[in-house]
């Protein structure tokens, strides 16, 4: 499989810091960011790369030549006139490989390179797209996904008052199957995200979204770039990659996050508690994954549908999101043991492992997010939420008062 990489923007937003090199040349931590892409992706068995270049592209080519200094190899395209961020794909076509990534040459990033793979083959997509939470999605573009992560929609910034959305932020990176240049008109500028995307869906294509926490920032800005720089030299960057366990919070949703004034079964009844972004700032300030483990039985109670209760927990991102905060997972129960209602959904009156204080819901997302149980933390206003963290091992499960502003953050603060 190559690598693509869209390196020929001129960098008008960050000029300041050197304006007489390409921006995919400009240094981290000693070395051009496209060198980091390089050996990110060699790390991973990915050696054959084409750069796209543009904007003082000799100078990308003189430094790199044909990849031989790193052992892999480099075959070049450049722009003679600006053609988006994919416009040049058409015009190479011949040389790309039946699925491909594609990287930004501005990005700062250290990702499973094979989980992404796995995840696009798995679902036989023509694309798929990096997404991930960050703490302003209310000026970021957001992808709308169903519940089995195909696309369905992009929402692109800026949002109105109203939109409510997980926090799925387009992170631009990307795995297409060849046949996506199919819908690329040769010769005209044409941008991934406002023009191939959309066409995709609208035409068919199966384009899903590959979910991680993993790191991935553009240095776009200046003040961007002196954050990603002090996040590669305190290893930030390299502890966040899949490969490597990472710690976690567990977090129950209503008392925790949320005030529980009984059943949440409709948006407008969720109230975040004062103070829980602080602690959910303070939880990825430790380098902690933040993830909400709830049973929501209002689910079998029938109190709301599935589509209904996945609104609700957009609402809560979408509060979040407006607070700088965001959590890197969720995972819910919708069983109830106890039946004999007429209104009820029987199917979901079963005993389960997933509902807490069994461990399920926290087994699952150890799994799925390669998480140290034994280095996490659990955090509920329930006993039950207690016994769960310890039915999981995890290494201190912790009961605060429900709906109490600033207990999360002291509790954690008590911890880590």
């Amino acid at each position: 499989m190559k690598v693509v990489i869209i390196a020929g923007g001129q960098g008008t937003r960050i000029a300041s810091v050197n304006n007489e090199i390409p921006k995919a040349l400009i240094p981290v931590d000693g070395k051009p960011i496209l060198e980091h892409q390089i050996e990110m992706a060699k790390r991973y068995g990915f050696k054959d790369f084409i750069f796209l270049t543009g904007y003082l592209g000799d100078q990308i080519q003189h430094y790199f030549g044909n990849g031989s200094r790193w052992d892999v190899n480099i075959e070049y395209y450049q722009e003679h006139k600006p053609l988006g961020t994919a416009g040049a794909l058409a015009e190479i076509k011949d040389k790309l490989s039946d699925d491909f990534f594609v990287f930004y040459g501005d990005t700062v990033m250290d990702i499973n390179m094979t989980r992404m793979v796995q995840f696009h083959q798995s679902r036989h997509a023509d694309a798929t797209v990096f997404v991930h939470p960050n703490d302003h999605p209310y000026d970021s573009d957001i992808v709308i996904m169903d519940s089995e992560h195909q696309v369905t929609a992009f929402a692109h910034k800026p949002h109105p008052d109203s939109f409510i959305s997980h926090n799925c932020v387009n992170a631009a990176l990307f795995i297409f199957n060849k046949k996506i240049v199919d819908h690329i008109e040769k010769g005209k500028k044409t941008h991934i995200e406002k023009d191939v995307l959309p066409h995709c869906i609208n035409n068919g294509l199966k384009l899903f979204g590959y979910v991680s926490s993993e790191y991935i920032k553009d240095m776009g800005t200046p003040e961007r770039y002196d954050e990603v720089c002090r996040d590669w030299k305190s290893g930030r960057v390299a502890a966040m990659n899949l490969e490597k366990e990472r710690r976690a919070v567990f977090l129950d949703r209503d008392g925790v996050i949320n005030q529980d004034n009984g059943l949440v079964y409709q948006p407008h009844q969720l109230k975040l508690i004062d103070g829980v972004e602080d602690a959910l700032r303070y939880i990825h300030q430790k380098e902690y994954l933040a993830v909400v483990v709830t049973n929501q039985s209002v689910i079998a109670r029938n109190l709301c549908t599935l589509e209904e209760l996945d609104t609700i927990n957009a609402y809560m991102e979408t509060l979040l999101g407006k607070k700088r905060a965001y959590i890197d997972g969720l995972y819910f129960c919708p069983h109830h043991p106890d039946g004999g209602y007429p209104e009820e959904r029987v199917e979901y009156k079963i005993k389960c492992e997933c509902r807490k204080p069994n461990p399920g819901l926290l087994l699952r997302a150890a799994k799925e997010l390669h998480i140290n149980l034994a280095e996490s933390i659990m955090v509920g206003d329930r006993n039950s939420d207690v016994l769960a963290g310890i039915n999981a091992k995890v290494k201190h499960s912790i009961l605060i008062p429900t709906n109490e502003a600033g207990a999360l953050l002291k509790a954690l603060k008590d911890k880590i």
